[in-house]
């Protein structure tokens, strides 16, 4: 299904994506994908006695990916994920299951595409939000132009 500007409401939810529980195996992998050798994510004495955490931490960046995760596959192929801003504000441990949502908090027509903020986060399993932020997709109308590929945001400056 492709998603039109016409088809979201102020107030709806997106899908969520959980991504979890997420062992140490997934985390080293992330870290050594994007060469992130920051002891805090895989060396457990290190985490727990140098730097007094309470274990290792999932990355930020693996985090920033979920959200992505989210709003990309909610816009699909026809939509374009123009801004994303969060903040770390909790940190995440090994075996939390991680939930992202997002929430349409404004839609509005600019030079013919539709512009749609959300609210945006991730939850742990218990609830707990820490990584609260917003996003700007880009959607097409009903009949309207496609949003081009690669988007230039230039077009609605």
């Amino acid at each position: 299904m492709t998603l039109a500007f016409e088809d979201i409401e102020v107030g709806s939810e997106v899908p969520v994506l959980n991504k979890g529980p997420i062992t140490t195996g997934h985390m080293m992998r992330w870290s050594a994908a994007m060469e992130n050798w920051h002891k805090i994510h895989y060396d457990w004495k290190y985490a727990t006695e140098h730097d007094k955490l309470p274990d290792v931490l999932i990355s930020g960046a693996y985090k920033q990916n979920v959200l992505i995760q989210l709003l990309s596959d909610w816009v699909g192929e026809t939509g374009w994920l123009w801004k994303l801003a969060f903040q770390f504000r909790g940190m995440n441990l090994p075996n939390e299951t991680l939930t992202a949502w997002g929430r349409v908090t404004e839609k509005r027509v600019e030079k013919g595409y539709g512009v749609v903020s959300l609210e945006v986060g991730l939850r742990n399993d218990k609830g707990a939000e820490g990584t609260p932020g917003t996003a700007v997709v880009v959607v097409p109308l009903k009949g309207g132009a496609a949003v081009p590929y690669p988007f230039n945001p230039a077009v609605l400056a």
